[in-house]
């Protein structure tokens, strides 16, 4: 949902501020369902991860530009199936990116909820974290503790959007 509300209430520019509406609610799903989850610090970058590639996903999975709090749990399973192992999440973000970014082109309006979307999905790609290797099992046998076992750098939209699938199973 792009907020269209870019011009003052007499229906000309008065030059005002453009909230970013769609963005903002949908990184307030995101770290609600996260936060329920409970799944890691909210202060951690994982934690970060994981809210901006469900933020993303809740943003970009709104074709209709009308994401109300009523719909949020019938949204559910779209966005489960979305953030589900098997699916190329990483292509559909950047074609409906691209595809956002072709209609703000066209319209002529600002749209600083795309710039917000584009924003966090850069930080997503060039972001790495480091995480456990889940296909390198040492000695054969699963490591003793959290902190053991031989780690990886990972994009971090690889950790956060398992992460952010799992928070919407939990809630």
């Amino acid at each position: 949902m792009l907020y269209r509300g870019h011009q003052s209430t007499d229906g000309t520019d008065g030059g005002e501020l453009t909230v970013p509406m769609a963005w903002l609610y949908a990184e307030y799903i995101a770290d609600e369902l996260l936060r329920t989850g409970d799944l890691m610090p909210p202060t951690s970058f994982e934690f970060r991860a994981g809210r901006d590639a469900l933020a993303l996903t809740v943003f970009l999975s709104d074709t209709d530009g009308e994401l109300s709090g009523i719909r949020v749990v019938t949204q559910l399973e779209t966005w489960l199936s979305l953030t589900a192992y098997d699916q190329p999440w990483q292509d559909w973000v950047r074609e409906r990116l691209e595809q956002l970014a072709e209609e703000t082109a066209a319209s002529g309006h600002p749209a600083p909820d795309l710039e917000l979307a584009e924003a966090a999905w850069r930080w997503l790609q060039e972001t790495e974290l480091l995480a456990p290797d889940l296909n390198a099992v040492p000695g054969g046998g699963a490591p003793a503790g959290e902190d053991e076992g031989p780690k990886v750098w990972t994009p971090a939209w690889q950790l956060g959007l398992p992460l952010g699938h799992l928070a919407i199973h939990l809630f």
